[in-house]
């Protein structure tokens, strides 16, 4: 099934309402959506009415602030707040890894990274996330390729809402669908060459899997990491999400 809503600009929008909790409960349509770059929007364009169609009230960018300065934020408008997180706290370069670097492992490291380093700003998204779901409005959150750092952050508001681990991984797979479009923007960025990484722009399963069993490992599972590395009662914000974001 293809969750992508269509954009001329935007390659990795999804909703993340229609998939189900392991108790049979579906996550509503319409609440809340995981993007690529809300930059590449431009005011007074198709792409820009679409988006402001959807009614969202709160935008979240997982991006480190040099990254916006250098790529553009999404437009003001009057209709949503923006909020800056960089979850992520050491940069690194995909496109220039040696060929033989073998992503699963390797990203899922870095995905580990980031829960560790940007629980300050994990925490605030996950408030933000659990503000809007309270007032039933809907937000959205993105990274530059809505992948890597959008993809933790899914992972973890899924696992709260109760979406078995095989369903969270599925939902994460799904970038591969967008990586062609992704490798192309990257390419016509960078003057037609192509990333020296061939695991640029992919979402094998292998990554979210591995991320998961570390998180589970270390701190027992979504809600012991919650809890034990974000100092958030796991209980209440899952309750608080399940409340809202769950029909049937």
């Amino acid at each position: 099934m293809d969750r992508h809503i269509r954009f001329e600009a935007l390659h990795n929008f999804r909703d993340l309402g229609g998939w189900t909790t392991a108790e049979g409960h579906r996550v509503r349509p319409g609440r809340l959506y995981r993007t690529d770059s809300l930059g590449k929007l431009t005011q007074d364009t198709p792409d820009w009415s679409r988006f402001l169609s959807l009614g969202i009230r709160t935008v979240i960018d997982l991006r480190y602030p040099w990254e916006i300065e250098g790529q553009g934020r999404v437009p003001d408008h009057p209709s949503f707040t923006y909020h800056n997180l960089s979850i992520e706290h050491r940069p690194y370069n995909q496109a220039a890894l040696a060929p033989d670097v073998e992503l699963g492992p390797y990203l899922a490291e870095r995905y580990l990274e980031m829960a560790r380093d940007g629980t300050r700003e994990i925490r605030g998204a996950l408030e933000l996330v659990a503000k809007a779901a309270e007032s039933d409005t809907p937000l959205a959150f993105h990274c530059a390729s809505g992948k890597d750092r959008t993809g933790l952050l899914a992972a973890l508001v899924l696992g709260l809402l109760r979406v078995p681990e095989a369903t969270i991984i599925e939902d994460f797979t799904l970038t591969d669908r967008a990586a062609p479009a992704l490798l192309a923007d990257w390419k016509a960025r960078n003057n037609g060459r192509a990333p020296t990484w061939p695991g640029f722009g992919r979402a094998p399963e292998a990554v979210m899997r591995l991320f998961l069993a570390a998180l589970t490992d270390r701190y027992g599972s979504i809600e012991g990491y919650v809890s034990e590395a974000l100092s958030l009662d796991p209980r209440p914000l899952s309750k608080a999400l399940r409340a809202t974001l769950l029909e049937g």
